[in-house]
Protein backbone atom coordinates (compact mmCIF):
# COMPACT_ATOMS: atom_id res chain seq x y z
CA UNK A 1 0.00 0.00 0.00
CA UNK A 2 1.34 3.36 -0.99
CA UNK A 3 0.40 6.44 1.15
CA UNK A 4 -0.75 9.34 -0.24
CA UNK A 5 1.38 12.45 0.33
CA UNK A 6 0.20 15.29 -1.62
CA UNK A 7 -0.11 18.07 0.68
CA UNK A 8 -3.54 19.14 1.89
CA UNK A 9 -5.01 22.31 2.26
CA UNK A 10 -4.69 24.25 5.47
CA UNK A 11 -6.89 25.09 8.09
CA UNK A 12 -9.07 28.40 7.26
CA UNK A 13 -8.04 29.53 11.06
CA UNK A 14 -4.36 29.37 10.03
CA UNK A 15 -4.72 31.51 7.06
CA UNK A 16 -6.68 34.26 9.04
CA UNK A 17 -3.92 33.92 11.92
CA UNK A 18 -1.01 34.44 9.11
CA UNK A 19 -2.84 37.68 7.61
CA UNK A 20 -3.73 39.30 11.31
CA UNK A 21 -0.03 38.67 12.33
CA UNK A 22 1.16 40.51 8.69
CA UNK A 23 -0.78 43.19 9.11
CA UNK A 24 -0.36 43.51 12.75
CA UNK A 25 3.35 43.56 11.89
CA UNK A 26 3.10 45.46 8.77
CA UNK A 27 1.40 48.25 11.13
CA UNK A 28 3.74 48.25 13.58
CA UNK A 29 6.76 48.40 11.42
CA UNK A 30 5.01 51.65 9.90
CA UNK A 31 4.69 53.44 13.23
CA UNK A 32 8.13 52.57 14.07
CA UNK A 33 9.47 54.52 10.63
CA UNK A 34 6.82 57.62 10.93
CA UNK A 35 8.34 57.80 14.73
CA UNK A 36 11.41 58.32 13.25
CA UNK A 37 11.01 60.39 10.41
CA UNK A 38 8.22 62.81 11.80
CA UNK A 39 10.43 65.27 14.02
CA UNK A 40 8.04 65.68 17.37
CA UNK A 41 7.34 69.21 18.24
CA UNK A 42 8.46 70.41 22.03
CA UNK A 43 5.21 72.59 23.41
CA UNK A 44 6.56 72.97 27.05
CA UNK A 45 5.34 75.97 28.37
CA UNK A 46 8.15 76.32 30.64
CA UNK A 47 11.01 76.95 27.99
CA UNK A 48 10.41 80.63 26.84
CA UNK A 49 12.34 80.43 23.60
CA UNK A 50 9.69 78.50 22.05
CA UNK A 51 6.98 81.26 22.25
CA UNK A 52 6.22 81.06 18.56
CA UNK A 53 4.88 77.84 19.45
CA UNK A 54 1.96 78.39 22.62
CA UNK A 55 1.73 82.26 21.31
CA UNK A 56 1.54 85.15 23.56
CA UNK A 57 -1.38 84.41 26.13
CA UNK A 58 -0.67 84.90 29.45
CA UNK A 59 -2.33 82.86 31.96
CA UNK A 60 -3.46 84.05 34.87
CA UNK A 61 -5.03 83.15 38.26
CA UNK A 62 -7.61 85.61 40.29
CA UNK A 63 -7.33 85.01 44.35
CA UNK A 64 -9.63 86.84 46.35
CA UNK A 65 -7.52 88.11 49.40
CA UNK A 66 -9.35 91.47 50.69
CA UNK A 67 -12.61 89.33 51.40
CA UNK A 68 -14.98 91.60 49.33
CA UNK A 69 -17.79 89.54 47.84
CA UNK A 70 -17.41 88.96 43.57
CA UNK A 71 -13.81 90.66 44.00
CA UNK A 72 -12.06 87.86 42.28
CA UNK A 73 -14.92 87.80 39.30
CA UNK A 74 -14.99 91.63 38.79
CA UNK A 75 -11.02 91.33 37.81
CA UNK A 76 -11.42 88.34 36.16
CA UNK A 77 -13.96 90.04 33.96
CA UNK A 78 -11.78 93.03 33.19
CA UNK A 79 -8.47 90.70 32.45
CA UNK A 80 -10.66 88.86 29.86
CA UNK A 81 -11.72 92.42 28.24
CA UNK A 82 -8.01 93.09 28.09
CA UNK A 83 -7.14 89.71 26.57
CA UNK A 84 -5.54 87.89 29.41
CA UNK A 85 -6.18 83.76 29.86
CA UNK A 86 -7.79 83.81 32.98
CA UNK A 87 -7.19 80.27 33.88
CA UNK A 88 -8.42 80.20 37.53
CA UNK A 89 -10.66 82.29 39.89
CA UNK A 90 -11.06 81.42 43.99
CA UNK A 91 -10.17 82.92 47.31
CA UNK A 92 -7.05 83.66 48.98
CA UNK A 93 -6.38 81.05 52.40
CA UNK A 94 -6.92 84.65 54.19
CA UNK A 95 -8.77 87.98 53.91
CA UNK A 96 -6.56 90.22 55.54
CA UNK A 97 -4.97 91.91 52.06
CA UNK A 98 -4.83 95.40 51.84
CA UNK A 99 -3.65 96.44 48.43
CA UNK A 100 -3.52 94.41 45.47
CA UNK A 101 -0.46 92.64 44.26
CA UNK A 102 0.56 90.91 40.92
CA UNK A 103 2.80 87.53 41.51
CA UNK A 104 5.12 86.47 38.66
CA UNK A 105 4.89 82.45 38.84
CA UNK A 106 6.03 80.14 35.95
CA UNK A 107 9.84 81.22 35.25
CA UNK A 108 9.47 84.05 36.97
CA UNK A 109 8.43 86.50 34.12
CA UNK A 110 8.29 89.59 35.47
CA UNK A 111 7.21 91.42 31.96
CA UNK A 112 3.54 89.08 31.85
CA UNK A 113 3.32 90.55 35.64
CA UNK A 114 4.14 93.65 35.12
CA UNK A 115 1.64 93.44 31.74
CA UNK A 116 -0.93 92.06 34.02
CA UNK A 117 -0.60 94.83 36.58
CA UNK A 118 -0.81 98.03 34.32
CA UNK A 119 -3.78 96.47 32.65
CA UNK A 120 -5.35 96.91 36.25
CA UNK A 121 -3.62 100.54 36.69
CA UNK A 122 -0.93 99.42 39.38
CA UNK A 123 2.36 100.22 39.17
CA UNK A 124 5.28 98.21 39.06
CA UNK A 125 6.57 97.57 42.85
CA UNK A 126 3.01 96.10 42.97
CA UNK A 127 5.17 93.18 40.74
CA UNK A 128 6.20 90.45 43.02
CA UNK A 129 7.86 87.28 42.06
CA UNK A 130 7.33 83.80 43.60
CA UNK A 131 8.48 81.26 41.21
CA UNK A 132 7.78 77.49 41.70
CA UNK A 133 7.65 74.60 39.92
CA UNK A 134 4.64 73.60 40.96
CA UNK A 135 2.84 76.28 39.21
CA UNK A 136 1.96 75.68 35.61
CA UNK A 137 0.29 79.79 35.05
CA UNK A 138 1.81 82.81 34.63
CA UNK A 139 0.36 85.22 36.98
CA UNK A 140 -1.15 85.42 39.94
CA UNK A 141 -3.74 88.52 40.70
CA UNK A 142 -4.21 88.64 44.53
CA UNK A 143 -7.14 90.95 44.70
CA UNK A 144 -7.09 92.91 48.22
CA UNK A 145 -9.30 95.72 49.88
CA UNK A 146 -8.05 97.95 47.31
CA UNK A 147 -10.88 96.79 44.89
CA UNK A 148 -12.35 100.17 43.61
CA UNK A 149 -9.22 101.80 43.32
CA UNK A 150 -8.11 99.47 40.27
CA UNK A 151 -8.64 100.53 36.47
CA UNK A 152 -11.32 97.86 35.88
CA UNK A 153 -12.66 97.97 32.13
CA UNK A 154 -16.46 97.73 32.78
CA UNK A 155 -18.80 96.50 30.35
Amino acid sequence: MSEDTTPTSSSPWVTVGITVFTFLFVLLLSALIIRFLVPRIDVERTKRAEQSLIGNVIQVEVLNGGGIEGAANTVTSSLRQLGFDVVEIGNFDVFDVDETVVLARNGGDVESAERVARGLGLSSDRVLIEESADYYLDVTVLVGRDLESLNLERP
